[in-house]
């Protein structure tokens, strides 16, 4: 999935790149992109693989409440209407430009994140060694792309670029490799698989697990940890939160934390890895095909 990233290793090239694509069609670029990072033809006639599926989806499935779930901010509206409030980190502020911020009423700790996309995030753990001046250019950048157009994914069309800073979670056990993230994937508003990742500040790591815990032996872009995790206690709970985030929609993915025993949202994913992941053994890419099933897409 990464052989392009290799040849072309700037994200800001990359993203030019893509923006001078955007005369090119939807389906005709998700057939491109698919076709280069999966090494095979895409089959949007009768899509038989969760990744095939996913590239359906960002063509064909256009749920209105899909564009609020991927906003980093309005999400935590959704989140209120679903009685979760309670999970959400805690806000600090949201900002419409770099320029907004205050440097000095930052607090101690926290995590900066655009509403606009995804992976785009600053963590900081002490804020007198953080440097707002350093990021500025990034953070431009960020609020300045549009991630629609990258990878086509529709509900991110017309999301509000703007930025939040947010309550930084941490865990004294985890604080050099960073927390676990347990990613919940779910079809019909069923928790089907969980994908957990796990040291990802040291040597990035992912496990999958079926819904019960009960570790699955497939690899994907990440290296496996092996069947040494033991079961979170609030897996449970988390299950529960996960099937009441998803019932609305025929797949998404709902990432949380729990930290120190407590949950809390992390968030909603409709195009996982953008459906251009690939699964060792190959095979996983049908079972997980199977379970999404949706209107002319089972």
């Amino acid at each position: 999935m990464n052989e392009y990233k290799k040849i072309i290793k700037s994200q800001r090239i990359r993203f030019i790149i893509l923006r001078i694509l955007r005369i090119i069609p939807n389906k005709t670029m998700v057939k491109i992109q698919y076709r280069i990072k999966m090494g095979i033809k895409l089959n949007l006639k009768n899509p038989k693989r969760y990744t095939e599926k996913i590239q359906w989806y960002k063509l064909y499935y256009h749920n209105p409440s899909m564009t609020k779930c991927v906003d980093k901010y309005e999400v935590r509206q959704y989140l209120e209407s679903k009685g979760l409030e309670y999970i959400l980190p805690k806000l600090y502020n949201v900002y419409e430009r770099v320029e907004d911020i205050d440097e000095e009423e930052l607090p101690e700790k926290f995590v900066l994140k655009t509403t606009n996309g995804s992976g785009t995030n600053i963590f900081c753990k002490n804020k007198e060694q953080f440097s707002l001046l350093k990021y500025k250019k990034k953070i431009k950048s960020w609020l300045n792309t549009d991630f629609y157009g990258l990878g086509r994914e529709w509900a991110y069309k017309g999301v509000k670029p703007r930025i939040v800073i947010e309550e930084l979670l941490e865990e004294k056990e985890s604080e050099i490799s960073g927390i676990n993230d347990y990613k919940f994937l779910c079809f019909n508003g069923k928790v089907e698989y969980i994908v957990l990742d796990l040291d990802r500040y040291v040597e990035h790591k992912r496990n999958i697990y079926d819904k019960d815990w009960n570790y699955i032996d497939v690899e994907t872009d990440c290296k496996k940890y092996g069947d040494r995790v033991e079961k979170p206690q609030e897996l449970k709970k988390m299950i529960e939160i996960a099937e009441k985030l998803s019932k609305e929609f025929p797949a998404v993915r709902i990432d949380l934390y729990c930290v120190n025993n407590k949950i809390y949202f992390g968030e909603m994913t409709f195009y996982p890895w953008t459906g251009y992941v690939k699964f060792y053994p190959d095979k996983f890419d049908i079972e997980l095909g199977k379970k999404f099933k949706g209107e002319k897409n089972d």
